[in-house]
C-alpha cells in the first residue's frame, strides 16, 4: 500500500452547524478537494464524539430519559448537514464499531510489545462525582467539585525511553514546506509519561483490558479514525488535514498509534480561514463582480486549499489579493487540461506539495467546473 489519501482531523460534535461555523471544515473541504484532484473516491467525514464536554450536554439534557447518548450524537452530526444531504462518502465517529474493533487490536499489540502497559498509577478522583481529576488536585472538570480523593489503579500507560521524540519533521506530510518549529519544540517537552485511559460516559471502553469504567483518551482516537477510514480505501499514507493548534493537543497521544499494517499516518497543517468577516467578503465579491458560482468556489474550494499553503492562517488583509489572484486562474482555466497537466498536479498533490495553489498555470489546470457539493446547510458566513 503506497497511495496517499486525505482525512480532516476529526471535528468536535459541538453545539453548532457547519454553517454557522465554515472555519470547523476547513479540514473536511480541504480533504475533499485534495481527493478529487488525486481522483479518488469520496471519503467520510470524521468527527470526534468522545467529549467531557459532550457527557455533560447529555448529563443536563431533559430527554435523556428518551434519547441514548449514543443517538444524541448522530443526531447532532445529522443536524450539521442539509435535510436530506449528508456527505456523499458517509461520516465516521471515533466510537464506530470499526475503529473502536482497530483500536483494540491496535492497543492489545501495543501491550504485547511493551510499548504500552496497565500500569497503577496514584491518581485524584472526585469526591462528588467519581470522575478521574488527574494526578494532582484541581477542580472537577465534570462536575466543577473542588474535592478529590487519592486513588491508585491500574491505567493504559505509555513511558517513553529518555529522548524518544512524539514528533518528528517526517511526521508531516508537506514537501519543501518549513519544518513546523514550533510544534517541535513542544513536542520536545512532553512528560515522558502519558497516561492513554480516561473517565468519559462516552468512548471505545477499555473493559475488554481488564480496564473497567474508563474509555480510550479522545486524542488517540481521532488518529485510530482516521487509520479505520484509511483501510476502508486501502489507502497506506492517510493524511490527516489539521490545526496546528489542534495537533498541538493531539500529537503526541497519537503518536504510538501513527502506524498500522504499513500504514502510516502523517499531518498535513492548515491555517485558520477568516469566515467570519462576511463584511469584507462580501464587499470583495460585490467590487470584483463576482457570481456566485464563482464566489462559492473561491470560499469552499480555493481557500481551504490556500489554508493548506498559508499554515500560519489567512488573514482578512490578503483576502483582496486572493481573490484577484483566483479570479485571474479562472479566466486563464483551459477547456480541457492536458493528460501531462494533471499528471503533474497530481505528483504535487500526492507529496503534499502546495505551493501550486499560488501558481496560476497549474490552479488554472486544477479549478473543477462546480464546487464539491458537501451537503453544509446554507452559504459560508460566521465565525472559523
Amino acid at each position: 500500500m503506497n497511495n496517499v489519501l486525505y482525512l480532516n482531523g476529526p471535528v468536535q460534535n459541538g453545539p453548532f452547524t457547519l454553517a454557522e461555523r465554515p472555519g470547523k471544515a476547513a479540514g473536511i473541504r480541504a480533504a475533499d478537494a485534495l481527493n478529487a484532484l488525486l481522483g479518488t473516491g469520496p471519503v467520510p467525514h470524521l468527527w470526534n464524539t468522545a467529549t467531557l464536554a459532550g457527557d455533560l450536554r447529555h448529563r443536563d439534557a431533559p430527554d435523556r430519559g428518551t434519547v441514548g447518548r449514543q443517538e444524541r450524537e448522530e443526531r447532532a452530526i445529522a443536524a450539521k448537514y442539509v435535510p436530506g444531504a449528508a456527505p456523499s462518502g458517509g461520516v465516521l465517529t471515533d466510537t464506530a464499531p470499526v475503529v473502536a474493533a482497530l483500536a483494540l487490536e491496535m492497543t492489545e499489540r501495543l501491550l504485547q510489545d511493551r510499548v504500552l502497559t496497565l500500569t497503577p498509577v496514584a491518581v485524584r478522583l472526585c469526591t462528588r462525582c467519581g470522575h478521574m481529576t488527574g494526578t494532582v488536585a484541581h477542580a472537577c472538570r465534570a462536575c466543577g467539585h473542588q474535592g478529590s480523593r487519592p486513588h491508585t489503579r491500574r491505567l493504559l500507560v505509555w513511558d517513553r525511553s529518555p529522548g524518544t521524540p512524539v514528533l518528528a519533521r517526517d511526521d508531516f506530510h508537506a514537501h519543501h514546506a518549513k519544518p513546523p518549529g514550533h510544534l517541535l519544540t513542544i513536542a520536545q517537552n512532553v512528560p515522558e509519561r502519558l497516561i492513554l485511559s480516561r473517565t468519559r460516559d462516552h468512548g471505545i471502553s477499555l473493559a475488554p483490558l481488564g480496564l473497567d469504567g474508563l474509555v480510550l483518551d479522545p486524542r488517540v482516537g481521532v488518529h485510530i479514525a482516521v487509520l479505520a477510514a484509511a483501510a476502508r480505501h486501502g489507502a497506506g499514507q492517510p493524511v490527516m488535514t489539521v490545526t496546528e493548534n489542534a495537533a498541538v493537543n493531539v500529537a503526541a497521544y497519537g503518536a504510538p498509534f501513527r502506524r498500522h499494517n504499513g500504514s502510516r499516518l502523517r499531518y498535513a497543517l492548515h491555517g485558520r480561514i477568516p469566515y467570519d468577516d462576511t463584511a469584507t467578503l462580501e464587499r470583495l465579491c460585490e467590487v470584483h463582480r463576482v457570481s456566485p458560482a464563482l464566489r462559492e468556489l473561491f470560499l469552499t474550494w480555493f481557500l481551504p486549499l490556500c489554508s493548506l499553503h498559508i499554515r500560519a492562517g489567512i488573514t482578512a488583509a490578503q483576502l483582496p489579493g486572493l481573490l484577484k489572484f483566483w479570479r485571474r486562474a479562472h479566466l486563464t482555466r483551459p477547456d480541457t487540461p492536458g493528460s501531462d497537466a494533471r499528471a503533474e498536479l497530481r505528483r504535487h498533490v500526492a507529496a503534499g506539495d502546495m505551493r501550486w495553489v499560488m501558481d496560476v498555470r497549474i490552479l488554472s489546470r486544477a479549478i473543477p467546473e462546480y464546487p464539491v457539493i458537501h451537503g453544509f446547510a446554507e452559504e459560508p458566513g460566521g465565525e472559523s
